[in-house]
């Protein structure tokens, strides 16, 4: 398991400087130019990776297409974060370590401290707890803090960005030991109920996910109902509001004009991250749309 010194970690800071919450996790990660120095393409700041652990080459698959954010399921076995969909899935060798955080130390000081290199971006690592929830937190906050220059940190209000940003989702019992932390290196996955009344930070909460056919009938076909495109933009507009990034997941992602057209008025309400299984699906549209 990886330790690191101080010299490590001030080397995966460099150039990132510490910031609010607002300003550095609230909002998208922006590209800058086309293409990485090291030859990597442009990221995009849209583009999430949905069990992203499923693909051939997990994290290494999703950034070779340019994305900047992945999402890890995540079950506490004697000890370890083994990485995997459904129990039955689980396989030795694939922990958490293994699969993300060992690669991501690696590129990031290959790279002078960033994912990609010559863009200031932090790559979002969605972690979803799939198990024990509150268990399962208090052994991954553990594991952050041996990989600590790599994610960004919070003391309360205050915000320090680093190359990845981890994101935890999934069993809600993770709040209580997140909140009762002086120091997290780990945020807060809302939900849109959340968006109603007084909400956490976005400093705590800088994410609001939700099941998009729990809040929309149309998938695509023919154009949007006005009443849910009008819900759409003021669910995204809300949450902008307060500094907080919206995704939805189970949306249409089979190749096709319906999928196409559900992306397409995702990004028109601004909505912050679209999810696909279909790495080089997204990519692709993304790109064609310039974004």
């Amino acid at each position: 398991m990886a330790t690191l010194s101080r010299r490590d970690a001030a080397r995966a800071f460099v150039s990132l400087a510490s910031t609010t919450a607002l300003t550095a996790l609230a909002a998208p990660a922006v590209a800058f130019g086309r293409g990485g120095h090291d030859g990597s393409p442009a990221p995009l700041p849209r583009a999430h990776a949905h069990n992203d652990y499923e693909h051939e080459r997990p994290l290494l698959d999703a950034l070779s297409y340019g994305f900047t954010s992945v999402e890890a399921d995540v079950w506490l076995v004697d000890g370890e974060l083994m990485v995997a969909h459904d129990s039955w899935d689980i396989r030795p060798g694939r922990t958490l370590q293994a699969l993300y955080l060992d690669p991501l130390l690696a590129r990031v000081r290959a790279n002078g401290g960033q994912v990609y290199r010559g863009h200031r971006l932090s790559l979002q690592l969605l972690i979803d707890i799939k198990n024990t929830g509150e268990a399962t937190y208090l052994a991954l906050s553990r594991v952050l803090r041996q990989y600590r220059s790599l994610f960004s940190s919070a003391a309360g209000d205050r915000v320090r960005t680093g190359p990845v940003t981890a994101v935890i989702s999934g069993d809600r019992a993770a709040r209580a030991p997140m909140e009762a932390e002086r120091v997290r290196y780990a945020f807060y996955d809302g939900r849109l109920d959340d968006l109603a009344g007084q909400t956490a930070p976005a400093s705590f909460m800088p994410l609001i996910s939700g099941n998009w056919t729990e809040s929309f009938t149309w998938l695509g076909s023919g154009p949007m109902p006005a009443a849910e495109r009008d819900q759409l933009r003021r669910l995204v507009a809300t949450a902008h509001a307060r500094g907080q990034r919206v995704r939805f997941w189970a949306t249409p992602d089979a190749p096709g004009r319906e999928r196409d057209a559900v992306w397409r008025e995702l990004l028109a309400a601004g909505a912050d991250h679209l999810n696909t299984d279909d790495l080089a699906g997204l990519a692709a549209f993304l790109r064609s749309a310039g974004r």
